[in-house]
């Protein structure tokens, strides 16, 4: 069976799988939070992606490794993060569910005020 994956759980995934995005097959945190809020257009806290990040590979749905500090860092290591094969079928399924859920129906919705 398919990972769930929460919304924002999506948000993060999507980001380290999409193509076109500066951060390569690669991604470290602070790109990923820029990222994840230039696609959500809204403010979202470091700490909520950090802590999606941990649970993701906690989950076995991506990857991390740390690359050592630099000069112009201060000598902070830094960490990277790759989707894994896993990630990727758990966004496959929740892509899955979201298009049966919408079948039918025609967007934009009316009858909001």
């Amino acid at each position: 069976m398919a990972e769930h994956l929460g919304t924002f759980e999506q948000a993060v995934l999507l980001t380290l799988i999409r193509p076109q995005t500066p951060l390569g097959k690669e991604a470290y945190g602070r790109a990923i939070l820029k990222e994840v809020q230039h696609r959500l257009k809204r403010d979202v806290a470091a700490g909520a992606v950090y802590a999606t990040l941990e649970r993701l590979e906690a989950k076995g749905l991506i990857s991390s490794r740390l690359e050592p500090g630099t000069p112009v860092r201060g000598g902070r290591p830094k960490r990277h993060y790759a989707i894994e094969p896993p990630g990727v079928r758990a966004l496959n399924a929740a892509k899955a569910a979201a298009d049966r859920l919408w079948a039918g129906i025609r967007a934009p919705l009316k009858g909001a005020t």
